[in-house]
């Protein structure tokens, strides 16, 4: 057996060979197999797979009585109202010269000034009739040329007193002031606060446990249905019973005491007797207090 394949010294790095004669090996970690040498395979790498994915699916429906664990949105300080019917300014009024071929030119003056007390607007109905007596005065004439003078003049005047009547619509039916459509709308709020909270008491008295689901009468708690201002005296909170029109800190020290040791009530009437209510502040009481069971 020849001992220089046993010869651990090879060349170094100039290329020189070794003591035993053999080029020495020139390898290093990380470079490409030496010639004649076998290595084993590597194993595959494993590729990434995203985990599985259970398809979508919808949240659950919470339970009843279920309640957000965040604040919902608060109710809009300005509730939507219905559009505003506005009220015809003086449109037929001014056709009724026009569609009366002028017969009613007098009556429809004389409606504008008894409505505006207008004496300038009643001279005007007094000529207008005058000259509407004139004209068939004029049209009972045996003359034919008086008959046809009276025909023009009712021409005139069916032509004059139209034009005359729209000319006069914006100041004898004017527009409110624009000061006072605030107030309007602060009329209209009202009174459509008024209908839901009507609304609301049916709600109460039909479906109780709809009523609860919904917090009518319980402005603390948030809630999406808009009760026009309730306030559930069974079950309201003091702070928020201390908001009711006329209620005083005694009167409810009163009902807090009287639904501990009693329950609830009824009606404002068992109220006020139950409480000792003083009847001047029964009707304010009444106008914003509800009573769930």
């Amino acid at each position: 057996m020849n001992d220089d394949l046993d010869d651990p010294f090879g060349p170094d790095a100039s290329g020189r060979p070794g003591p035993g004669g053999r080029p020495r090996a020139t390898g290093r970690p990380g470079d490409g197999p030496r010639p004649g040498e076998v290595r084993p395979p590597r194993p595959p790498r494993p590729r990434h797979r995203p985990p599985h994915q259970p398809p979508h699916q919808p949240p659950p429906m919470p339970p009843p009585g279920w309640r957000a664990p965040y604040p919902l949105p608060p109710r809009p300080p300005h509730p939507e109202l219905p559009p505003e019917e506005h009220e015809p300014q003086g449109i037929l009024w001014a056709f009724v010269p026009f569609l009366t071929l002028g017969l009613g030119t007098p009556f429809s003056f004389l409606y504008a000034a008894v409505r505006r007390g207008s004496w300038n607007l009643g001279a005007t109905a007094a000529g207008y009739g005058g000259a509407l007596t004139m004209v068939f005065m004029l049209l009972n004439m045996p003359d034919p040329v008086l008959a046809m003078l009276g025909g023009l003049m009712m021409t005139t005047l069916w032509i004059a007193g139209t034009v005359h009547a729209f000319a006069v619509r914006p100041s004898a039916f004017p527009r409110a002031p624009v000061m006072n459509q605030g107030n309007r709308h602060a009329i209209r709020v009202a009174r459509y606060r008024r209908t839901l909270r009507e609304e609301a008491r049916q709600l109460v008295a039909e479906d109780p446990a709809l009523a609860h689901e919904l917090r009518i009468g319980r402005p603390d708690l948030p809630g999406a249905f808009d009760d026009g201002g309730l306030i559930d005296v069974n079950h309201a909170p003091p702070q928020v019973l201390s908001t009711l029109p006329g209620m005083t800190p005694d009167l409810v020290e009163r009902i807090g005491r009287r639904r501990r040791e009693h329950g609830g009530f009824i009606s404002a009437e068992e109220l006020a007797v139950d409480v000792d209510l003083p009847p001047d502040r029964l009707p304010k009481i009444a106008e914003y207090a509800v009573f769930l069971p």
